[in-house]
This record gives structure tokens, sequence and C-alpha cells, in this order.
């Protein structure tokens, strides 16, 4: 069944010649679809484009009306300057870019909007596709030749894997809040699935080409925003892999699947702006500081900031970063830019963020500080106890939580953390959930807007005990890196040493306040789900949107097993925190 097949061609509105549904044809021969925002003016301009799955022409305000309230009611900047109509999730403005000299293209990937194909999120042939369509805008007649990407989340995801065939058109790129290493930035973390991916999914499927008339309308030129034909379900189900399934099917980084979605960081050699949020613990913030660390490039800057996710992509703080890099790397305009300090700080305090400006990252002038675990006394020492002490806990049930003593003065952490622990089980495994928290003097515990959820911790790391295995090459002291290529079974009883990686932090502590560290064996909860916030069909109480609650992952006959925190007579567990002094 055909819908409004064709759009108009192109329409001159709002200061802006917009082209809808340019066809980009693939080497396959599968056509995908482009919406092109360009000046009026005859000229050739460099571009900004995007390429993924949400629909080009599904608006903002209907999609994620949420988001958007929040967003505009608290930042009344987003919304100065433009009528907003053309607003799409995770997307530039194109109204707060073509009159700055951009043209904006954004592009459905295949199987998605109004591409038609096979959906396979990251997979080497959407990573082709988009490959060829930085091509297409690098040589159309409007076009200067230089293609910048900038997107958050999914838009920035697969900028590191596109930067690494090299597409000679792509002049910069600023990925905004994605991870770089599908394994351990997104689908397991310390080797245990995270959900998030199956939770994702049905928004996606809503604008999966086929939908057709079934689907929301582009408010700007009244077509379906998932394709013209509408397709049986069943059809659709065949045009898409199982998302979930393959996750869960592929319990290792060292098999193909992996592999095809893995970073040659060596060929990673563009212009970049990473930008990474503190809260963004579970996606938003891990891939970024590795991505900017492993990149090959030589200009290569690292942005990080907090608050939603998507926030500060839009506001005048995130469009004038962004803005002033591509007029640097795109136009070639001497505005400064190169004279910049590799990393930009917005520190954490309780209650604000403070701009810094660093030279590397992680911040050379760190003072790496071990607390060793005081199990006896639930709490923390300078140095290691040689009483033995051992706490048991029901890791499905319980968790321990160990404070330190009121800090006597202020102090900074701001960097990457670790924790060392010996830990026995009573299975042949057990999944560790580390929480490194904030507790003010009269015990509440104090938590922050993260990318995702309203009320996030400082940070959390995880890690499956038979995912043990470090990678001696990529470790450091601050962070293990475990390989992920090998199972190694527990014996049960038996105590172990377990390197476990905590995603980078910062948090001013004001004097009186305590840090805390939480252990257990399931996702931290600072709320019930009442209280929490929906994500799609889920409650966020926490940890966002990342559960690590898949019952095929996480067998409660193996997880559910009593699980020791062992300490003294040599074993001295502790939390590595990175203590930054007053310049």
């Amino acid at each position: 069944m055909e819908q409004n097949t064709v759009a108009p061609n192109y329409v001159i509105k709002d200061g802006m010649i917009i082209e809808w549904d340019v066809p980009i044809e693939m080497e396959d021969g599968i056509i995908l679809r482009a919406d092109v925002y360009r000046p009026i003016a005859e000229g050739e301009y460099p571009v900004v484009l995007t390429y993924g799955p949400y629909a080009k022409g599904l608006a903002f305000q209907e999609a994620y009306p949420r988001q958007w309230n929040v967003m505009t009611s608290e930042h009344p900047d987003v919304e100065a300057g433009s009528t907003n109509k053309y607003q799409t999730w995770e997307a530039v403005d194109p109204e707060k870019w073509v009159p700055h000299d951009y043209v904006c293209v954004r592009v459905d990937s295949r199987g998605a909007g109004r591409s038609p194909g096979y959906l396979s999120p990251f997979s080497k042939r959407e990573t082709q596709d988009y490959y060829n369509c930085i091509e297409w805008a690098g040589v159309q007649p409007w076009s200067n030749g230089k293609v910048g990407l900038l997107g958050i989340s999914y838009y920035a995801m697969n900028q590191w894997q596109v930067a690494a065939l090299q597409p000679p058109h792509l002049a910069a790129m600023i990925p905004w809040e994605g991870s770089s290493d599908w394994y351990r930035d997104a689908t397991h973390h310390g080797g245990i699935v995270s959900t998030f991916w199956e939770t994702w999914l049905p928004q996606i499927l809503t604008v999966q080409h086929g939908v057709g008339e079934r689907g929301k309308v582009n408010p700007n030129n009244g077509v379906s925003v998932a394709g013209p034909d509408t397709l049986p379900e069943s059809e659709l189900e065949k045009n898409r892999t199982n998302l979930g399934w393959d996750i869960v099917s592929h319990p290792l980084a060292n098999d193909e699947y992996y592999k095809e979605r893995q970073v040659d960081w060596s060929k990673v050699t563009v212009p970049l702006l990473s930008a990474a949020n503190w809260g963004g613990i579970g996606l938003h913030s891990r891939g970024n500081f590795e991505g900017f660390k492993r990149a090959a490039s030589t200009q290569k800057w690292l942005e990080v900031h907090g608050l939603e996710h998507w926030t500060h992509f839009y506001t005048d703080y995130g469009v004038q970063l962004q803005q002033r890099f591509f007029d640097h790397f795109l136009k070639g305009e001497d505005n400064g830019w190169d004279q910049e300090p590799p990393v930009l700080l917005n520190v954490r305090k309780v209650n604000d963020f403070t701009e810094r400006k660093e030279q590397d990252w992680p911040l050379p002038r760190t003072e790496w500080k071990k607390l060793y675990l005081d199990l006896n006394n639930k709490g923390f020492t300078s140095e290691p106890s040689a009483d033995r002490a051992t706490i048991a806990y029901k890791p499905l049930e319980e968790e321990v939580t160990l404070i330190t003593e009121p800090h006597e003065k202020e102090v900074e952490l701001t960097g990457p953390m670790a924790a060392k622990l010996f830990v026995s089980s009573a299975t042949v495994d057990a999944d560790l959930f580390l929480t490194v928290r904030v507790f003010d003097p009269s015990g509440n515990e104090i938590v922050y807007s993260g990318a995702m959820d309203p009320r996030t911790p400082i940070s959390q790391g995880w890690l499956r005990a038979s995912h043990r295995k470090l990678d001696p090459a990529e470790s450091t002291f601050y962070q293990p890196y475990h390989s992920h290529d090998e199972i190694q079974p527990l014996t049960p009883d038996e105590v172990y040493e377990l390197d476990i990686e905590i995603w980078p932090t910062s948090i001013v502590i004001p004097e009186g306040y305590r840090l805390g560290l939480t252990i257990g064996g399931k996702d931290y909860r600072n709320c019930t789900d009442e209280e929490g916030v929906k994500f799609h069909t889920k409650f966020m109480t926490g940890s966002g949107a990342y559960w690590h609650d898949d019952v095929r992952d996480r067998p409660e006959e193996i997880f559910g097993g009593k699980v020791n925190i062992h300490a003294g007579e040599g074993r001295n567990g502790y939390l590595l925190v990175p203590v930054i002094p007053e310049k």
C-alpha cells in the first residue's frame, strides 16, 4: 500500500532550502533517503551530517515530549532563535546551523525511516552505508568538500566506526555522548548483559521502514516518517535483526559479531571533539574518554559536562562550542581553536559545575589514593589491615556499603576509579556491582541529574567474576582492562582476586561529607518504581536505563549464591580514587 510516495522535491522556507527524501544510492542498489537543509544563497558550504535509525522526519516534541519539556523549561535558550519545527531527536537544529552557513544532512539508516533495507544496528553494512553518505555529501554542488559528523548517542557511536574507514571527505567529527566499544561500553558491562538495548529497540520499531501509515507523520511535509509502504508485521520482522538475541548469544568480545563492530583506533586520524557526560554511567561517558585517549588523531579534544544527555547539545553552551570547532576545521577559520587546551571539564560540585581547562586525561597532577577496605567497621583505612575479616551477603537481596569518615576539608575527585576485591562465591560465578556514592553530614545520599536518570550516583562499575582475566597490555593501575575472551568459572568457596573498572567521574566533596562504596549483586536503586522515571516500558530507579536483569544471562541458581568479601592476611582490597590537588 502506497502513502504519499514522493514528497515535494524542495521548498524554500524559514530561511532555508529544504530538500526532502533526496536519494543516495548504495553500491548494492539500495536507495537511502536524506533530508537536506541548506542556505538559500548559492555557494559551497561545509556539511554537518547524521546517519541513524530515529527517523529524520520525526519531531522531537512529539516523539520525546518529556525530554523536550524538561529541557526547554529549564533552558529557554534551546528554543530561542528558532521556530523549532525541524527539531529532531539527538540531531542538530538546522535553523541554528544553516544561517551560520552550514548544510545539514539527515540520513535515515538502512531499514529505518524512509530508507528501505535490512535493519541491523552498528553492523558492518551500516558503517559502509555511512561512509558512502559522507562521500556523497562531499561532492554535491552545494558542498565545499568538507563533511563534519555531529550527533548524540547513536549518532555519536557510529562516528567512531566510520571514522576508522577514513572517508576522504570526512574533515572533523564531534561524537557527543556515545560509546566507542560495543561490548564494554554498551552491551556487556564487565561481562554482564545490559538489557538497555531490548528496551530501546521498540522506539526504533515504530519507525522501521515499512511501518508506513501506522506510523507518525512529518508535520513539515505531510508524509509518513516510516516510509511510503505499509508492510505486515511478519514482513517487518524478516527485515530486521533480533538485537536482544544477538547480544545475549555473543557473551564474549572476541567473536566475529563484536570484531566487525570494533574500532581500529590507529585509523581514527580525523580532528575530533569528544564530549562525555559525568552522569552517563552505562552508555554515555566511558566511550568518549576511551575515544579521546585511543584515537590516533593528533588534533583531538575532550569536553565533559553534566545534566541530561540531550540538554547541552542544544543549549547555547553546546552549539557555540560545536560551531567554533567546525568553523575552524570545516571552514578554515583562524578562530584560535587550535590553541585551546586538549581538555575542557565542567567539574561537578554538589549543586553546580565549574569550567576548567586541562592538558590531558587522566589529569597529570592526579594523586592516586588507595582507600583500603575496613570490613570490621564497614569503612576504609589509609593502610591495609593485617587482621582477617569477611563480610557475606546474598547478592540478589543484600548489599554491603562501606563509608569513609567525614572529610576534614573539601576534596576533588576527578578521573577514572578502580577497585580491588578478594571474593569467594558459593557457586561457580558471581556478578559484582559497585556503586560510588556521596553522603551529606546527615547521612543522606547526594544524587545528580544524569544523562538519562534524574537521580544518579557518583559512578558505577561491574564485573562478572568468570571474566576476571585482564589484558596486561591494555590495563593500567587506575583502569583494569578485561579481555573478555574466555570464561573462567570459579571453584565454590575459593577466594579470587578481582580488579574492577569504575567509570570516570568528577565530584568536589565538601567538608563534612562522606564517600561510600556499595558492593552487591544487582542494579543500584535509590527509589521505588513508583518514584522513578519511565524509559519506554521500564522504570529508571537510579541506574538509568542500564538494567542487568536478563534471566538467560543471570540465572538465579548461579548468581544468587552467597558471596563473601575478604580482607586481611595479605588480601588488601581497596577503592582507588583520583584526588586532584589545587593548582
